[in-house]
């Protein structure tokens, strides 16, 4: 897009005198700037005699390094406040300042469902007296462009207003908060109802569908329980098979490419949806100002609940920080993390988006190894997944376990999946997104409480790839049994409404994603869900043959025709669960810590009690999201090391403090 992002904006036609005059300009690729913009910074004119020569001299120099404009530099450094340099800008060159203080909805032109697009641009046009005025926020060099166009075309000037990016960000929310929730809510439902978890009909017709489904395999049991048997025990074994397979391939070696250089790195995106998670967002924005990446582009949008007064003062107790922007998702709809996303999504500047939770505390150089993940697969590529890996492993058996299964699932499975070009069930945090290609796909499904899962299959039904990429998340596990079965429970019925959206036609799955697809959902999503669901019952079984046995009395579930066959998808559950846990730990450097894998019996239990009861909330409440509790860890045994071996400073913050460049003139 030669000519910038104004000309993508739907409504009114652009006037030809404004094309390529806002942002930066926009690559394929996203990785590289299009082309240079020319210099000098002319938009730093309205400063000259107020801020010292040598911090705008600074700021002129950091904008050829990081390829954005000069006053972005100073904005994103929190050297100058946005809304005044504003102010001192339109006075330079002759334009109006807008700050939609007396505009009303009837003003804008645009529809309802174009108004989520004037917030990606930032470009919102309004008609007041007859005459249509564009109302531009400043991103990239829009700046330094209205200040050249200004100075060769003043006749042009009185239809060019400009504001604040958190102006046009409140106006939205103020005059068209109500179409933007319905969009964030129910936009995928409209656009592709096939590919949503929304249901009809309300909980009645759901229980009548579960008794039914539930009276339809009684019957088959009761009529063919030996094809039955058989048929869910083969599932199993294939499922095995599968996490097996993939997790002894061996790991290709990463690539290595150049670093690149701040001004070749694009706009990048950090999204959190935060619930009641008031202790979490200090420690959480710490970990962000640890990322190597330069601050000039990289944007960070908290998306917090209206009935959350904690989270959001304790936001506000942190103190207004420039590329800090916060998004009162509204009290419509499905009170879900995936909303959240959706309602905070047209905000998005990034030409990449990574989504993590409060808890997360990412390795450093994780955005730029992301980015090379996407340099290295092509433009088919659709989301990069980093390995996910608990911090706090000592804090009971329960998050022991769980790091074993997290480090066998990020670090061994879903690292095979992906060397097979397999569709990947991502985990709900450090997705990676290429942003256009997300909101092409519909974005996040708003009734999908494991709205993750749900993304990659959906990704692969439209011909695109996600990815495991080597950088790491460390997150908090919960340590008791109550929260761990919560969470647990949420992500069961997350998978089940994920099988039953793409199961609704299978031949269309089929068509879609291939026969790869069709049968990577099934046995990672559908098998694993039944093998937690008939857990209970074939251990039951064989603890009441073998009782039965010991009583004198015959055994016909032991001898018969495929007992062998059923124990040995017991057995091989255990062994390739341990397995794979145990080549995970190894990877992590707990071997020592492999004992606990002893006790799979016993988390299988609870993994079969968590599956129940999401089946019964299923029926009863499919869009209660569980809220899993976060600060409550004793320990952190990686993250805590990481974060201690370096100054977490951004480099060009620790510059600043060195050289004392802000003395005013």
């Amino acid at each position: 897009m030669a000519s910038g992002a104004l000309e993508t904006v739907q409504g009114p036609p652009l006037p030809a005198f404004l094309a390529g005059k806002n942002g930066n300009q926009a690559s394929h690729n996203d990785n590289l700037p299009a082309e240079r913009e020319p210099g000098p910074a002319n938009e730093l004119d309205c400063l000259r005699g107020v801020l010292a020569p040598k911090l705008l001299a600074w700021a002129e120099a950091r904008s050829i390094e990081t390829h954005i404009g000069a006053d972005r530099v100073l904005i994103r450094h929190g050297l100058v406040d946005e809304r005044d340099y504003l102010d001192r800008l339109a006075a330079q060159i002759g334009v109006k300042r807008e700050a939609f203080a007396t505009v009303s909805r009837n003003d804008c032109p645009l529809r309802d469902d174009q108004l989520p697009r004037a917030a990606q641009q930032g470009v919102v046009p309004l008609r007041k007296n007859g005459e249509l005025t564009w109302v531009i926020a400043p991103r990239g060099f829009t700046a330094r462009r209205l200040s050249r166009f200004a100075d060769q075309f003043p006749e042009h000037a009185h239809r060019i207003r400009i504001a604040a990016n958190s102006e046009i960000a409140d106006l939205l929310l103020t005059q068209a908060s109500a179409p933007m929730a319905t969009a964030a809510t129910d936009g995928l439902r409209r656009r592709w109802p096939a590919f949503s978890a929304a249901a009809g009909g309300g909980p009645a017709r759901r229980l009548v569908y579960a008794v039914a489904t539930a009276a339809a395999l009684l019957a088959m049991f009761l009529v063919a329980p030996e094809t039955i048997s058989v048929t869910l025990t083969i599932c199993f074994l294939a499922f095995a098979a599968l996490r097996l397979g993939a997790s002894l391939l061996p790991q290709p070696k990463p690539a290595r490419l150049r670093r690149l250089t701040d001004a070749e790195l694009p706009d990048y995106t950090i999204l959190v949806a935060l619930y009641r998670e008031a202790t979490s967002v200090g420690p959480l924005l710490e970990a962000f100002d640890a990322l190597d990446y330069p601050r000039e582009k990289l944007e960070i949008i908290l998306a917090v609940e209206p009935n959350d007064l904690e989270t959001r003062a304790a936001i506000a107790r942190l103190g207004a920080k420039p590329r800090i922007r916060t998004i009162v998702a509204p009290a419509f709809g499905p009170q879900t993390k995936p909303k959240a996303l959706n309602f905070a999504l047209p905000f998005v500047q990034g030409t990449f988006l990574a989504v993590y939770d409060a808890e997360d505390r990412p390795e450093p150089g994780q955005l730029r190894a992301a980015l090379n993940a996407f340099r290295i697969h092509g433009p088919d590529l659709a989301c990069a997944q980093a390995s996910l890996c608990i911090d706090n492993p000592s804090d009971s058996w329960l998050s022991l376990m769980f790091t074993a299964e997290y480090a066998g699932q990020f670090d061994v499975f879903l690292q095979g999946l992906s060397n097979l070009n397999l569709p990947i069930p991502l985990g709900g945090s450090s997705n990676h997104f290429r942003t256009t290609t997300l909101r092409e796909a519909g974005a996040w499904d708003a009734y999908n409480v494991t709205e993750d899962a749900d993304l990659g299959f959906r990704f692969a039904r439209f011909g695109y790839r996600s990815t495991m990429f080597a950088s790491t998340t460390f997150e908090e596990a919960p340590a008791r049994i109550g929260p761990w079965l919560r969470q647990r429970s949420r992500w069961m019925k997350g998978w089940m409404q994920t099988w039953l959206v793409h199961m609704r036609s299978p031949p269309k799955l089929w068509r879609d994603a291939g026969a790869r697809g069709f049968i990577t959902l099934n046995l990672i999503v559908g098998c694993n869900v039944l093998t937690a669901l008939s857990h209970p019952f074939l251990i039951g079984t064989i603890a009441l043959d073998l009782s039965t046995r010991a009583l004198g009395y015959p055994s016909e579930f032991l001898s018969g025709r495929f007992a062998t066959l059923h124990l040995l998808a017991i057995v091989l559950g255990y062994v390739t669960a341990a397995a794979v846990g145990f080549a995970g730990l190894v990877r992590r450097g707990l071997p020592r810590a492999s004992w606990v894998l002893l006790l799979m019996p016993v988390y299988w239990i609870l993994l079969s009690l968590a599956a129940w009861r999401a089946l019964y909330q299923l029926i009863s409440e499919p869009y209660r999201w569980e809220k899993t509790e976060h600060g409550l860890a004793q320990s952190a045994r990686f993250s805590g090391k990481m974060y201690a071996r370096q100054d977490t400073a951004d480099p060009v913050e620790r510059r600043l403090r060195k050289e004392p460049v802000t003395d005013i003139a």
